[in-house]
């Protein structure tokens, strides 16, 4: 039987468990978080920075803080896998992305991580991205094209994805249809395709998935 538990030991580690899984995952990132995975049965294909690798049972993986990445299935079969998200510090999320980058694209990680910052605190204002681009003092086209060099999303992707993973942070406590608004969604119908589409579940599926945090020994 497929299925899936999010348990957390503490804020700074969370683990997810995928069983008998079937479902591939597109590009995203996990800002400020190491990922570290270890495959349990079957297999899958890790795309990092646009190289794939296919991983088996009794491998493991690690995806740096703020790395594109996409999971898929290999040959449509089910796979079962162990993962930790692990919460790091943001001076050194951006080392790891000012390191994981061509050195023309530097000067644009510099002048575009104070937007990237204020997207990633508050992911639910209402912020067009003429605005982002007038914050950044470049024109919209030029804006889009160098924050996804830098950081492997548009600036809209990036958004969407940090208004997910608030509500998933709200949810712990709350029920989905009030995390809609103060997440940042138009309404519930929003948020479920947003949600589903990052995270695989609903956000119904999602908050029964969530085991209580447990206290650190």
């Amino acid at each position: 039987m497929s299925e899936i538990s999010y348990s957390k030991k503490n804020d700074k580690i969370e683990c997810v468990r995928y069983k008998d899984w079937r479902k591939s995952y597109p590009p995203h990132t996990h800002t400020g978080h190491l990922t570290v995975g270890y495959i349990e049965e079957g297999s899958i294909c890790l795309v990092m920075n646009g190289v794939a690798e296919v991983y088996g049972a009794g491998d493991k993986f690690q995806i740096p803080p703020d790395v594109l990445h996409e999971i898929r299935m290999v040959d449509g079969q089910s796979y079962s896998m162990v993962v930790l998200c692990i919460a790091v510090d943001d001076a050194a999320g951006d080392g790891a992305l000012s390191g994981a980058f061509e050195r023309e694209y530097e000067d644009a990680v510099a002048r575009l991580s104070e937007l990237r910052k204020s997207i990633l605190e508050n992911p639910e204002n209402i912020y067009l991205i003429e605005q982002m681009a007038h914050d950044a003092c470049i024109s919209p086209f030029h804006m889009i094209r160098e924050f996804k060099k830098a950081f492997g999303l548009t600036p809209h992707q990036f958004q969407m994805q940090c208004k997910v993973r608030k509500a998933q942070k709200l949810l712990a406590e709350r029920s989905a249809s009030e995390v809609t608004f103060d997440a940042g969604f138009y309404d519930q119908s929003h948020m479920d395709r947003c949600f589903k589409k990052v995270v695989g579940l609903s956000p119904k599926e999602y908050k029964k998935a969530v085991k209580p945090t447990t206290d650190p020994d």
